[in-house]
């Protein structure tokens, strides 16, 4: 069930979230790891609908780094279909109930068929005022940030505030995440929006991406508010 509203905590504007573990769920399962990557398709609609439920503002989910690159060329196939199916067919549900979509990262060397559904998606949704929903496609925050000042340098920038350094992220206009969640039980950061997290709360979960439920993202939000978040004070 979702949080009561007589004990709902508040909830954090910002989640982002490092999807991981979709092929250590297939293989456990002995099923090809693309089965793995379906599953976590559904997970991802899943989270988005109770996120929004749960009244989180925006959503950053992190889908493909720029590390991604190297894994086999079926497999990326085959996430790139699963893309497609998902902006095609599952986005629908979310558009009508105010989810804006807005991709962050390099989308240049995606195929022209991906960035066509992306364009539709992002066009279709632009004037939603309901839930700000961020994929992450070919992102990584170091390559982020190198963009970043090369853009403040070829505007003549030359000694940038934090606030001009916020202003060229992808993130632009989007509070920093208050909460970021790692599922699988991994203890790193993978490259993931290296400067929006400074100040951001850590959740690890042991659960495979395909596992993590509504249920598991009340539970993150629970956890938040027992952290004091004294950003550096006392």
């Amino acid at each position: 069930m979702y949080l009561n509203d007589s004990d709902k905590p508040s909830v954090p504007a910002h989640v982002a979230i490092i999807m991981d573990g979709n092929s250590r769920w297939a293989k456990k399962r002995h099923l090809p790891r693309v089965f793995g990557h379906k599953q976590g398709v559904k997970t991802v609609k899943n989270i988005v609908k109770a996120a929004h439920s749960l009244g989180i503002k925006v959503l950053t989910l992190y889908a493909f780094s720029t590390e991604n690159w190297k894994r086999p060329e079926t497999e990326i196939n085959a996430l790139f279909n699963l893309l497609i199916v998902f902006l095609k067919k599952e986005f629908d549900e979310l558009n009508k109930k105010g989810v804006r979509l807005r991709m962050i990262g390099e989308l240049s060397k995606f195929p022209q068929a991906v960035r066509k559904e992306i364009d539709n998606a992002c066009k279709i949704s632009k004037k939603n005022q309901g839930l700000q929903l961020n994929i992450a496609l070919n992102y990584g925050a170091r390559q982020e940030i190198l963009r970043a000042f090369k853009e403040m340098s070829d505007k003549g920038i030359k000694n940038p505030s934090e606030d001009d350094m916020a202003s060229f992220l992808y993130t632009c206009g989007q509070p920093d995440p208050d909460l970021l969640i790692r599922t699988s039980g991994e203890m790193r950061l993978s490259n993931f929006l290296l400067w929006q997290i400074a100040y951001s709360e850590i959740y690890i979960t042991d659960k495979f991406w395909p596992d993590f439920s509504k249920e598991d993202l009340e539970k993150a939000v629970k956890e938040f508010n027992k952290r004091n978040r004294r950003f550096g004070g006392i």
